[in-house]
């Protein structure tokens, strides 16, 4: 029994973002479709453990749900008599009775899933509440485990949930791909969601953990599940080649007691081979699209410097500059000031990064950055001003959230 459950979980996962992309298509209402999925959901759990799981469990949660609605509709219709509703039953009546209905559901499952990510990732919802609906809806996971990951009360997911499904209705947000000049933009708002999930689970920004592993490999996921459904996008590419190359270094990111380990300090030969394969595959399919590289392929081409050198004094320091300064042309922003910084440092040595860095001091946008006074820490001690370098590394463990890193600084502190 406890394995059956177990193994209808784990059927969710895969497919419910199939399910409720499909349901959404018809329905054309998120929150209505979410809740149909989860009734046959439910059905599945009452059933399932007696009568064994179906050959193709996605074609019979969607049957399932398909039912409901029509149901709910025809029930709605007979109420109030609209002729809107009574034509969605009409069409849902007609896909429910096809003779194939695993041949329909697969003929449709790509756009279904890709309007659904672009519908959960829309501009119109916080970028907190994105990452929620993205999690709940395409990721399949529970409110608690949402909840969990981003540190956070179940009550505050569920009520940006709720409110997120709400705004999407009232907005009338189509459950389309968008098209023309509206894809670039709208693709940027899905790709921005993705990384930042996976950047909450690669560098926790509070809590005891350093990394959140399932995170990331949700966002990855995602990623991948996108790449292979707009494989003329090269950014979607450059986006699944930086998670990839990046991940691939988790298993040497914590120490024996779990404590970070930087990436100078790491051990390169517990680096992930495989994701590192699979993260340089995916950069070369975004360079053979042509064109210039976006944000997220150029970081991809940075963390590639790293993934090829077996130790940090054989990486191509010069080039990551150069991949640093095209960066900070297309995608200016204070970090990528201060990370070209730290390469500079490297390259050209530490006296030319201070003087990067101590322009940054008195930007607002870094005013809480901790890293800032951390970066600045390690270049005052390199040129040997170490009281300075200590006072930098207090204030950045004042201001980082997560009780490991601030672990980190202070023993850096110390060991000064």
């Amino acid at each position: 029994m406890t394995d059956t459950v177990a193994a209808i979980d784990a059927v969710w996962r895969i497919e419910s973002a199939r399910v409720i992309g499909g349901l959404a298509r018809l329905v054309h209402d998120v929150g209505l479709a979410e809740d149909l999925a989860q009734d046959a959901f439910v059905a599945a759990l009452q059933q399932w453990p007696r009568s064994g799981i179906p050959d193709n469990p996605g074609a019979w949660l969607m049957a399932t749900a398909k039912h409901r609605a029509i149901d709910q509709l025809r029930h709605r219709q007979m109420a109030e008599r609209r002729h809107g509703q009574l034509g969605r039953e009409l069409e849902l009546e007609q896909m429910a009775s096809e003779p194939d209905l695993d041949a329909a559901i697969d003929d449709q499952i790509g756009d279904d899933l890709l309007s659904l990510l672009f519908a959960t990732c829309h501009p119109v919802l916080s970028t907190s509440a994105r990452a929620a609906l993205t999690l709940r809806l395409f990721g399949g996971l529970t409110t608690g485990e949402i909840a969990r990951a981003f540190l956070v009360s179940e009550a505050t997911i569920a009520q940006r949930v709720v409110r997120a499904k709400r705004t999407l209705a009232e907005a009338r947000v189509p459950l389309e791909v968008p098209s023309g000049d509206q894809l670039t933009p709208r693709l940027a708002s899905v790709l921005e969601v993705i990384y930042l999930i996976f950047n909450e689970g690669y560098s926790a920004t509070a809590g005891e953990d350093w990394m959140r592993p399932a995170l990331c490999e949700d966002a990855l996921r995602v990623g991948r599940i996108l790449a292979e459904l707009l494989p003329g996008e090269a950014e979607v590419h450059g986006l699944v080649a930086l998670m990839e190359i990046q991940a691939s270094r988790s298993g040497a990111r914590l120490g024996p007691g779990g404590e970070p380990v930087l990436l100078f300090e790491q051990d390169r030969s517990r680096w992930d081979r495989i994701l590192i394969h699979r993260g340089l595959t995916a950069l070369r399919r975004a360079e053979r699209l042509g064109g210039a590289l976006g944000p997220y392929a150029l970081q991809a081409a940075i963390a590639a410097c790293h993934a090829r050198a077996n130790a940090p004094i054989e990486t191509d320091w010069p080039r990551i500059v150069a991949l640093y300064d095209a960066l900070a042309q297309l995608a200016p922003s204070p970090v990528v000031e201060l990370n070209r910084a730290v390469a500079v440092s490297i390259a050209f040595g530490p006296d030319a990064a201070l003087e990067l860095v101590d322009a940054l001091r008195d930007e607002p946008s870094l005013a809480g950055y901790h890293l800032l006074p951390s970066v600045r820490a390690d270049l005052l001690a390199r040129v040997g001003r170490h009281d300075e370098a200590r006072a930098e590394l207090a204030r950045a463990a004042s201001l980082t959230q997560n009780a490991g890193e601030r672990r980190l600084l202070a023993q850096r502190a110390a060991s000064l």
